[in-house]
């Protein structure tokens, strides 16, 4: 699932590093940039969610996905979608059952210093809140569709990457992170462009930390 909102310029690149035989299910967002018509034009799926929200183009696709095993990646060249092969294998081999990346900047600009903050933030509350020993919640990510959709994830904002960690820790999920390179995006940020944009995002993710636990209806994934 590949979350897009004016991203067109970055598009190609993303696209072309998506593994063979794979999916590419790119949820619009409302973009006004051609992204759809370029995304189609490159042979991925196109799903429109009218709805604004990262999380809410996130669910959007993992909604209309039909592959048991399901991956998120950015749509903005951040990310090499083909690093998903070792995640996936991870989860189909049963060692894990959701695989995080762990974001690591390359090259000037990767990562600006009120993003990192604002990670950094996110990472210690929820290690407080969930015990998992995790330094970030980056959106390269792979876990299985069906225990995914029972984790009844609600948040159609910028927490809905956390919702997903705090909910599968809390089911007792196994959850690993590996290092990741982690390039300068293409064009601007939606989320974290700006200090004001970044703890936006801290407070959505706070008030998912905040949640009551869910109930349990998704444990026993290791089947």
């Amino acid at each position: 699932m590949l979350p897009c909102l004016d991203e067109a310029e970055a598009l190609p690149w993303v696209l072309a590093r998506i593994p063979a035989g794979w999916r590419a299910l790119v949820v619009d967002n409302g973009s006004t940039d051609g992204s759809a018509d370029l995304a189609r034009s490159l042979g991925a799926q196109v799903i429109h969610e009218p709805r604004r929200g990262f999380g809410a183009a996130c669910h959007a696709g993992l909604t209309a996905a039909t592959a048991d095993i399901v991956c998120f990646c950015d749509c903005d060249a951040s990310l090499d979608p083909s690093l998903l092969v070792a995640f996936v294998t991870e989860v189909a081999d049963g060692r894990a059952d959701l695989v995080l990346g762990r974001r690591r900047p390359q090259g000037r600009g990767a990562w600006p210093a009120h993003a990192r903050a604002g990670n950094l933030a996110l990472a210690r509350m929820v290690r407080r809140r969930t015990g998992l020993r995790l330094h970030d919640l980056g959106p390269l990510r792979a876990a299985r569709r069906e225990p995914l959709l029972a984790l009844g994830l609600t948040d159609r904002r910028s927490g809905y990457p956390l919702q997903m960690v705090v909910r599968a820790a809390d089911a007792g999920w196994r959850v690993t992170e590996h290092d990741v390179p982690y390039r300068p995006r293409t064009g601007t940020s939606k989320v974290t462009g700006t200090w004001r944009g970044t703890w936006q995002a801290v407070r959505d993710m706070s008030r998912v930390l905040n949640e009551t636990p869910a109930p349990a209806e998704a444990e026993g994934v290791r089947r």
